[in-house]
């Protein structure tokens, strides 16, 4: 399951959500609510490392091959930026939550 498809709805401001609105959604108590969106908020945290990792690691290899002076990549300077510009995984998973995306 891709996590990272279809963040555009995401806030990427922090909001109070009400608890009790959360515990209705996943017809669980709220403690369990939480335990269970902070394991997909860790998926998906992993699954934007390693998508990173392995974007930034072709740089890595172009660099290594090139024994002239590094110099300031652009494109590797345009992803990290577009990296910056992801909402936290707990807000996207909170936001799957809302939008029936995932189930408890």
């Amino acid at each position: 399951m891709s996590f990272l498809r279809n963040i555009n709805n995401v806030k990427k401001n922090t909001e109070t959500i009400d608890c009790i609105h959360l515990e209705k959604i996943s017809r669980k108590n709220i403690y369990e609510t939480i335990c269970i969106l902070e394991k997909i908020s860790q998926k998906i945290n992993n699954q934007i490392k390693e998508d990173l990792y392995s974007k930034l690691e072709e740089f890595h290899f172009v660099n290594k091959n090139n024994l002239e002076e590094i110099f300031e990549n652009k494109e590797q300077i345009e992803l990290s930026k577009l990296y910056e510009k992801i909402p936290k995984p707990t807000s996207i998973s909170i936001q799957y939550l809302l939008d029936g995306k995932i189930k408890i």
